[in-house]
C-alpha cells in the first residue's frame, strides 16, 4: 500500500482551506449564508441586511450558492412573484463555522474596527 502525502505547497487544490475557499470564497457568500441562516429569506430582506451589495452581485452570488448546494430556492406562484431562499442540509453543516466566525468578530474584529476608525479619526483631526 502507498501512502500519499499531503504537501499544500506543490498540491494547493488539495488544501482543505483552499478546496473551501474555492466555494465560499470572495466578498459577500459567507455573509449570504449568515444572513439566510438567520432567517432572512426574501430577496429584498438580503439587499436590506447586506449594505453595499448589488442586485446583480446578489443574484450573481445567490445563483452560485444554490448551484453549488448551499441553499435552496422556492418559487412561489403568486402575484407578484415571491421567492425565498433557506439553508439546505449541506449549508447546515456550515452553521458552527458561521458561527464561530461570528463569535470571533464579536471579540476581535469589531474592537479592531472600532480602534482602525478611532486611529483614522484622531489622524484627520491631529
Amino acid at each position: 500500500m502507498t501512502t500519499t502525502t499531503f504537501d499544500p505547497i506543490t498540491s494547493p487544490y488539495r488544501c482543505p482551506v483552499t478546496a473551501t475557499m474555492q466555494f465560499l470564497g470572495g466578498k459577500w457568500k459567507i455573509i449570504i449564508l449568515w444572513a439566510i441562516s438567520n432567517q432572512v429569506k426574501r430577496f429584498g430582506e438580503l439587499q436590506r441586511a447586506i449594505p453595499g451589495i448589488t442586485k446583480k452581485m446578489l443574484t450573481a452570488e445567490l445563483r452560485a450558492l444554490e448551484h453549488d448546494g448551499f441553499i435552496s430556492r422556492t418559487v412561489y406562484p403568486v402575484v407578484p412573484p415571491k421567492v425565498e431562499y433557506n439553508i439546505t442540509a449541506l449549508g447546515e453543516t456550515l452553521r458552527p463555522v458561521l458561527g464561530a466566525l461570528g463569535e470571533w468578530g464579536q471579540i476581535y474584529a469589531l474592537p479592531l474596527q472600532d480602534k482602525k476608525q478611532s486611529t483614522e479619526k484622531t489622524e484627520v483631526t491631529v
